[in-house]
Parts: structure tokens; C-alpha cells; sequence
């Protein structure tokens, strides 16, 4: 009598495909990251449907997830829009993030484990292979990959879920940022100046990554930022006024960025 096979073969189940509402939220998920459609554009469906080659009810779902994911708002007048971001929303993301990544760079360096670094040189590698693409699509996505990396050095999961949560909005303010530096820096040069980040890390420089994450050209976009813009509060000027102090400071110590 033959026996049972102590091992049977697992199935390999093939997923479905996505959807094409799934599809079309993707696109235009990137759309807003990427700074193609801005804060306070109209989500104008005709020009979508177009564009993306759906029907709008894949695309109306799409839509729904976007709202889901704060980053499309319905207004009265204009109907959807890509959510408006106020002097005080940046305050909250960029202050947010820099506090995560100095908590990071303090637990985190020197680097104890060999995989971390691992993935922080892939991290960076991606982010320069990104930049050569045509049109550096993905720049700023690869650009927060990297700094997530830098997160991850902690060996501290909740401080890097705290991070990857604020994933969307930082990503809009790279974008900004980015676009902010079109005109002095390329896409190539957008991934060197992060190359002096990997350098001090492996070097296990607290002090000197700590400064140079806090001054590597990530805020040119919030000097821009008028005093008497809409939807600044008492505490965003305060922290705009010490950003645009601190920047002054950093660009007589280390010469134009």
C-alpha cells in the first residue's frame, strides 16, 4: 500500500491582473505626486478620460480612492480638485519628516547592520538609474525611497511606519521642490547631491549627515513662500522665519547649494 508524499508542491496561484479603475488611480496618483497636476487644479474627467483611456467609471473610482487618500478634494464650485496644500500643511510634513530623520541619524549611525546599509546603496543606485530616464519620472519617488532608507538605518519599525504614513504628502512636497530647482539643477544633479548622504553614513558621521540631511537643497521651495500666503497660522510663519534664517546661515558656511 503506497503511502502519502510527506511533500506536496504548493499551487502557484496566478494573480488578476488590476483593475482598470486600480490602473487608472495609479496614473493619476502620479499625476498629482509628480507635480503635473498641482494643489488646486481642477480634476477635469473629459481631459482624463482622453488621456488615460478609460471610461469614466473606472476613473470616478479612481477618483474615490484619490479622495480616500486626502490627495482630490470636491469643492462647490469647481468639483474636484488636487487638494490645496497652506503654508501650514508644509509646516506640519517638513517639520514632521526632518524630526524623523534626525531621531534616525541619531539611533541609526554608525550603521550596525549590513543589510541596512545594503539597502540605502540600492536605494541610491535606483535613485541615480531614475535619473538618467527621459523626463526623470521618478525621481521623487525614488528620491523618498532614499530618505526612507536613511529612516530605516534606526532598526526602530514604528519610526519608520510614522514616515512611510506621511508617504503621499512628502512626495507632493518633493515634487514642489523639484520643480523649484528646475531651473539650476538637472534631474542628474538632483540625485548627486544626495551622493554626500551615503558617504557620511558609511563613513558613520552623526554630526555630518545630521547637518548635511538638514541642508541639502530639500527646502529650496519653502523660501518662496510669502509671509502673507493663505493659510499660513502663528506657528508656520514662526517655523518659515527660522527655516529661511537657518538656509541663510548654511549657504555662507558651505558656499551656493
Amino acid at each position: 500500500m503506497s503511502s502519502e508524499p510527506d511533500h506536496v508542491p504548493s499551487v502557484r496561484r496566478i494573480e488578476a491582473p488590476p483593475s482598470m479603475s486600480a490602473l487608472a488611480a495609479e496614473a493619476l496618483r502620479q499625476m498629482v505626486l509628480t507635480g503635473e497636476l498641482r494643489p488646486g487644479d481642477r480634476v477635469i474627467e473629459n481631459r482624463l478620460t482622453d488621456e488615460l483611456g478609460v471610461s469614466r467609471p473606472p476613473l470616478r473610482e479612481a477618483m474615490r480612492v484619490l479622495e480616500q487618500e486626502g490627495l482630490i478634494v470636491q469643492t462647490p464650485r469647481k468639483g474636484a480638485v488636487v487638494a490645496p496644500v497652506t503654508p501650514h500643511d508644509i509646516y506640519e510634513i517638513v517639520s514632521l519628516r526632518e524630526e524623523i530623520e534626525q531621531i534616525a541619524v541619531r539611533l541609526g549611525i554608525p550603521v550596525r547592520s549590513q543589510e541596512r546599509l545594503d539597502r540605502l546603496r540600492q536605494a541610491f543606485a535606483e535613485l541615480e538609474a531614475a535619473a538618467e530616464e527621459p523626463g526623470a519620472p521618478r525621481v521623487v519617488e525614488t528620491s523618498f525611497a532614499f530618505h526612507l532608507a536613511i529612516v530605516g538605518l534606526a532598526g526602530h519599525r514604528r519610526l519608520e511606519d510614522v514616515y512611510r504614513s506621511l508617504s503621499l504628502q512628502m512626495r507632493m512636497c518633493m515634487a514642489m521642490n523639484r520643480r523649484a530647482r528646475a531651473e539650476i539643477e538637472t534631474a542628474r544633479e538632483d540625485a548627486a547631491r544626495h551622493r554626500p548622504l551615503l558617504d557620511l553614513i558609511e563613513a558613520g558621521d552623526v554630526e555630518g549627515t545630521a547637518h548635511t540631511l538638514a541642508h541639502h537643497g530639500q527646502r529650496t521651495y519653502l523660501l518662496s513662500i510669502e509671509d502673507d500666503a493663505e493659510g499660513h497660522s502663528p506657528e508656520s510663519r514662526a517655523w518659515f522665519a527660522r527655516i529661511r534664517q537657518e538656509e541663510e546661515e548654511a549657504m555662507r558656511h558651505d558656499g551656493h547649494r
